[in-house]
This record gives C-alpha cells, sequence and structure tokens, in this order.
C-alpha cells in the first residue's frame, strides 16, 4: 500500500478532490503530538493497486508560519514517522496560477514524484485565461492534469497518471527548476555530506529549520557549524530563492499562458464584491442575511415540526389506551416514547440551518463575512480569522474550538477559544423553540415577519454583543506583545452544489439523532426511574394519605389521581434532587422540575426538552396523557395558581440557556486545545456567573 499526499494552496479544491478520490473510505485522527486533523482515506488506482491518501493541511509554500502549515512542512521535510510518501498530488489553481506555481516549483526541488492537479478551469476561462496543458508539463518536468472535483471530471485520467507513478513511469524531475545549489554552495554540500540522499533545496531547508527536525544532537551541531563556516544567511537566502523563481515562473507563464487585459474585465466576483463589501450596505446585507436565516429556520420547519409533535402525541395516547397499567407500559410510553419525541421533533430545524450555512459557504459568502468583520473583531482584541470559528459555533462548539487552530496569534486564538461557546450552538435550538413557542405569541409583524423568528435571532444577536464584550474585556488580562496580521483569500462565488447542501443536512440530522439522540434517551430513561421511584417511607405516606382522600370524596376522584400523580412525582428521586436546588433557581424564576433539567443539561444542553418531556410524562394523570408537550407545560402552575412559565420566566430561561457553559464535550476539547485545566475552568465560570445574574436582570425587569 503505497501512501500519497495531497498538498496545495488554501481554496484550490483539496477537500473536494480527496473525497472524489476517496468515496466514503475516510478516517479521520490527529497527526502525532499536535491537535491537527489527519484525513486519510483508501483510493483504488485499479488493477489491484490501492495507495493511502493523506489530506495534508493548505499551505501557499515551504515556509511555514501556522501550526498547521508546520504539520505539512514536517512531512514533505521527511520528519514525520508515520508518514512516509511516495509521491505527492499538488493542487494548483488556474485561475491564480502564478501564486500557485511558487509552491510546485519547491515540491519539484524537494525531488518527490508529484503530479500536478490543475482545477479551477473553468473559472480562469471565464477569466479568460487559457493554459497550455502539454506546455506546462514540458516546462515543469511532471505530469499535469485539468480536474474539476466538484463535477468529477479528470478523475480517471488522474488515476492513471498515479497508477503509472506508482509503477515508476514517472519520476521526480532530474533538473532543479532553479539553481539550489548556487544559493549557498559551500553550506550545501557540507550538510549533503552529513545527511545523505538530500537534494540541494532540501539541504537548503535543513540549513534554515534543523532545530525543528529530530536530528540527535551531534548532528545539529554539525548543521549549526556549517552555518557558521559558511556565513549562511536564511533570510537572504529566502529572499534570493523566491526572486529566482518568481523569474523562471513569469518565463513559463509567458510560454504556455494567455491571459487577457487584467484592466479589460471586471468579472461577476469583482461587481458583487463592491456591494457585498461595502463599508455600508455590506453590513446591512449581512444583518439581512442572518434575519432571512432565522426566519427560514422557524417558518419553513413549522409545518413538520408540528406534525412529528402531533403524531408523537397521538402514538402516545393510543399507547395508553391499548396497553395494559404496568411499570413496563409506563416506561415504554413515558420513557422511550417520550424521550424519542423530544429528539425527532428538532430534526426538521436542524436540517434547515446547516442547509442554509452550508449554503453561505459553498457560495463564498461565509468567507466575507470574516472579511468584513475584521475590523470590528480587532477592537475586541480579536481578527477576522476569529469570525469562522464563531459561526461554526452556530452548529457546535467543539469543532468551531478546533478550528481556531488556524489563528496564528496565541492571544487572538485563546480569546476565540473563551468567547465561542456563548454563540448559540445547535443543541441550543430545541430549547429555544419550546420556549419560544411557550412564551412568545404566534404573530407576523405587518404580515410577514415572525414576531417568534425575531425573538430567536434577537438571542443569536444577543450571544454575538456579548462574545464580544467579554473579549474586550479578556484582553486587558491575557498579555501577548506579538503583532498579527489578517490576510484572507476570498473565493470566488459560485452556485451551490445542491447535493453536497443535501447531503449535509442528512449528515447533521443522523449525528443528532444518533450521538445526541443517545444521550437524551440514556437521561430520558434515567428521569423516569427517578421520577417514579423514591424513598420507600415518602412513597408509601403518599399511597396512604391519598387513599384516605378517595375514599372520603369519591365524587373527586379524578382530581385527587391527579394530585396524587403530581405529589409522587414531588417526592421522588428526581423531586428531592429538584427541590434541593430550589432555593438558588427561585430567584430566577424556576421551579424545581426546571432545577433538575438544569443539572441534566450538563451532559448536553438539548437533554433539556427530553427532561421535560419525562418530567411532564411521568406527573401526567390519565386525562392529561394524550396532551402535546407545550401544552402540558403551559398549564403548569405555581403554589400562588400562576403559571410556571410566564414571559418573564421563560425568557429567563432562554438566557441562561444562551450564557451557561451547559457542555462537558466543549470544556474537554478547550482542555485539549489548551492543553491545561485552567482555561476550562475559568470559561466555566465566568459563563455560569454572567448566565446567572443576566436571567436575574431579564426575570427582574420583565416581572
Amino acid at each position: 500500500m503505497i501512501q500519497i499526499g495531497l498538498v496545495g494552496n488554501p481554496n484550490s479544491g483539496k477537500s473536494s478532490l480527496f473525497n472524489a478520490l476517496t468515496g466514503l473510505n475516510q478516517k479521520v485522527g490527529n497527526f502525532p503530538g499536535v491537535t491537527v486533523d489527519k484525513k486519510t482515506g483508501i483510493c483504488d488506482l485499479g488493477e489491484q493497486q490501492k495507495a493511502t491518501l493523506i489530506d495534508l493541511p493548505g499551505t501557499y509554500s515551504l515556509y511555514p508560519k501556522r501550526g498547521d502549515e508546520w504539520v505539512t512542512y514536517q512531512v514533505l521535510m521527511g520528519q514525520d514517522k508515520e508518514v512516509k510518501l511516495d509521491m505527492l498530488i499538488l493542487l494548483a489553481d488556474a485561475s491564480n496560477l502564478k501564486r500557485n506555481l511558487l509552491f510546485v516549483s519547491q515540491i519539484i526541488d524537494l525531488k518527490i514524484p508529484v503530479i500536478v492537479a490543475l482545477t479551477m478551469m473553468d473559472l480562469a476561462r471565464s477569466k479568460g485565461i487559457e493554459v497550455d496543458l502539454e506546455g506546462l508539463e514540458r516546462e515543469l518536468g511532471v505530469p499535469v492534469v485539468a480536474v474539476n472535483p466538484r463535477k468529477s471530471k479528470g478523475i480517471p485520467q488522474l488515476k492513471k497518471v498515479m497508477a503509472a507513478t506508482a509503477k515508476g513511469q514517472y519520476k521526480a524531475p532530474a533538473f532543479d527548476f532553479i539553481a539550489n545549489h548556487e544559493l549557498a554552495a559551500g553550506a550545501v554540500s557540507e550538510v549533503k555530506q552529513l545527511v545523505p540522499g538530500l537534494s540541494d533545496y532540501k539541504a537548503i531547508h535543513y540549513l534554515i529549520n534543523h532545530e525543528s527536525f529530530e536530528l540527535g544532537a551531534g548532528l545539529q551541531e554539525k548543521i549549526e557549524g556549517a552555518e557558521k563556516n559558511h556565513a549562511f544567511n536564511p533570510t537572504k537566502t529566502q529572499a534570493e530563492e523566491i526572486l529566482q523563481r518568481y523569474a523562471r515562473i513569469k518565463t513559463i507563464m509567458g510560454q504556455t499562458v494567455a491571459e487577457p487585459d487584467p484592466l479589460h474585465k471586471t468579472i461577476l466576483t469583482d461587481k458583487l464584491d463592491s456591494i457585498l463589501l461595502h463599508r455600508v450596505w455590506g453590513y446591512l446585507i449581512l444583518l439581512g442575511v442572518l434575519f432571512l436565516l432565522f426566519q427560514s429556520v422557524f417558518l419553513i420547519a413549522q409545518y413538520p415540526m408540528d406534525a412529528i409533535e402531533t403524531s408523537f402525541g397521538a402514538l402516545g395516547s393510543w399507547l395508553g389506551e391499548v396497553l395494559p397499567a404496568t411499570w413496563w407500559s409506563d416506561l415504554l410510553i413515558n420513557g422511550i416514547v417520550a424521550g424519542l419525541g423530544g429528539i425527532v421533533i428538532f430534526v426538521p430545524q436542524i436540517m434547515i440551518l446547516f442547509g442554509l450555512i452550508t449554503v453561505l459557504e459553498d457560495t463564498g459568502y461565509m468567507a466575507r463575512i470574516s472579511f468584513l468583520t475584521d475590523k470590528l473583531m480587532r477592537k475586541v482584541g480579536l481578527n477576522g480569522k476569529s469570525v469562522m470559528p464563531m459561526i461554526s459555533a452556530f452548529a457546535c462548539a467543539v469543532p468551531a474550538i478546533m478550528s481556531a487552530r488556524n489563528i496564528e496569534n496565541k492571544k487572538e486564538r485563546l480569546l476565540t477559544i473563551l468567547v465561542t461557546p456563548l454563540m448559540s450552538c445547535s443543541a441550543r435550538l430545541p430549547v429555544y423553540t419550546i420556549l419560544i413557542a411557550l412564551v412568545i405569541p404566534q404573530k407576523m409583524i405587518g404580515g410577514i415577519v415572525s414576531l417568534q423568528g425575531l425573538v430567536m435571532m434577537g438571542l443569536y444577536l444577543l450571544g454575538i454583543v456579548l462574545a464580544m464584550a467579554i473579549s474586550w474585556i479578556a484582553k486587558w488580562f491575557i498579555q501577548n506583545k506579538d503583532k498579527s496580521f489578517f490576510i484572507l483569500e476570498l473565493p470566488m462565488y459560485r452556485a451551490p452544489r445542491w447535493k453536497n447542501i443535501f447531503t449535509t443536512m442528512i449528515q447533521k440530522a443522523q449525528i443528532f439523532v444518533f450521538e445526541a439522540g443517545k444521550v437524551i434517551m440514556v437521561i430520558s430513561l434515567l428521569l423516569w426511574a427517578m421520577s417514579s421511584y423514591g424513598p420507600g417511607d415518602r412513597m408509601a405516606q403518599v399511597e396512604t394519605e391519598f387513599a384516605a382522600k378517595k375514599a372520603a370524596q369519591p365524587e373527586a376522584l379524578e382530581e385527587l389521581e391527579k394530585a396524587e400523580a403530581s405529589a409522587k412525582l414531588a417526592n421522588s428521586y428526581a423531586g428531592i434532587l429538584g427541590k434541593a436546588i430550589e432555593p438558588a433557581i427561585e430567584p430566577l424564576g424556576y421551579d424545581w422540575k426546571i432545577g433538575i433539567a438544569l443539572i441534566t443539561s450538563f451532559a448536553a444542553r438539548e437533554v433539556f426538552v427530553g427532561t421535560m418531556a419525562t418530567l411532564y410524562s411521568v406527573g401526567d394523570s390519565d386525562d392529561e396523557s394524550g396532551l402535546l408537550l407545550r401544552e402540558k407545560m403551559q398549564q403548569e402552575k405555581k403554589s400562588d395558581g400562576s403559571p410556571v412559565y410566564s414571559l418573564a420566566t421563560g425568557l429567563s430561561l432562554m438566557v441562561f440557556y444562551l450564557l451557561a457553559m451547559q457542555c462537558m464535550s466543549t470544556l474537554a476539547i478547550v482542555k485539549r486545545e489548551t492543553r491545561s485545566w485552567k482555561w476550562p475552568m475559568i470559561q466555566l465560570a465566568y459563563m455560569t456567573a454572567l448566565a446567572y445574574v443576566m436571567s436575574w436582570l431579564v426575570y427582574t425587569i420583565a416581572s
């Protein structure tokens, strides 16, 4: 099994080609010693030849700056113990060939067999750029294949060249792209004697970065000596190398690429950017996009959600009629069916939210959001690169925090990690949905704008505003004087790939149902047991008390049975736990049932709905068993007869779930990324305190 590395500049189509070559034969791990994703897959080259394809992090050149670029560099320099490459596939963007050819030329001089996969050919043609593939292949001395992985074009031809290279038909070029030896002749010769088998260009990199390689103390000292003996200047050598490479690239481009006058044609992307990145209209359009996003999540999902909720209510009612009144039927109806209902009902909203976010990414608009917000981000201690993790956190904070690795500045990366969980992830969506439906009227403003959708958008915006405020405060306490620069390549605008969008929607729904669903079901069943049973003396006392009341007041049997069910729930193990924390949460407007949900939500926020479904199902009397969860919660009363879920309580609870750190997985990933328990503990403390104070303020004002 040969190993093939997939390399290229960011936004060159690397992920699409990796998916096209490997299909579903993929797995994701980590490169040893670092928290950078290692995507590997099996690629079938035909004739019983298979290869392991390794997707290396994107980089612009062999002079790394970020942590993920160092991972690629170490592999290419042969310093990764697990990855020993037999060949490389190097993606180059045909629409931006001059910049991409710098990396191509450096790889050629490493003397690893390489195939150049030329992407974005359709985009190049739309810009009036024509590339002579045969001429480019002749000038570079390596195979060049045009591919379009988004449409699966050129993949069979690429596989043929890969198979031929694996058989030795194509080898690394014999001649260097530039005269690398002449850049530092004496030092290069000495290093090649110390480490036999190095190319001239790789010897230069040993001179520049040998301290980052595992070479042994003796060899390190000898290379250091070679530097001093020949007065090797790494900065001067690098500058001279780049100038020579671009001079040769200019010659090759003149012979193989026909380009139009750059002033002759303004492409669609430039015209759109003049509007979407405008200093005034750009921000208004961004707010409009977010507004449409959350309106769509509510309005489109309303119909399938109502159908699912009604179906589960009818199923529970039917099972209650046909099954005998035993413990196992109670477990089935109030534990399993109620728990499943609390999971499945939110699938439409999650699919719609992820689908719309994928549309924004696929069209190229998501990168514009980073560019647009960089100036604002810098004022609070972040930069434009912080936006992508923060937007990703609308889906889930765990991968969002991992994606902050791309931020070079340590202070900005740490601030991004600290505030990213304040973004409203998809786990909060079920909580918002049930609470908004409870306390916000289903009203249209001006006949077109949903009030419930506006409240949903307000919650998301509140999370963003508070994240910025916390970052602005925290930047004064985290000391780091490193300067940072925000350099971003804006991708071209493209039509969304609908197949990719629908695939993402289905995958996210499956993850929610099978991953979050497992947690919800386990906690639902545990809660059913804790809510159905309690200390023997307490439960016996309740039964004795109500048996006497039923005998004395047979005409009030229905009301007494309802009161008995509530009393048993209050004296169950779950009830005792809820009552114990009730004094602490009462100032926020919460009762002991909500207290139980707050505790169980630390496993996963979306468990709130499953907890409510179980608690209110277990506490039902027979005449209430057919009611929907929302209706049961609306009917819940305090001891003074006022509704538990008033507007003040509902808003307070939404704000609490918006701000509280109720996710063990997030804390674990923050510990892993910061390599310390200090920061997750600070995060847990400040988010819990902020949630409590803000919820108390909202409840006090709304009351």
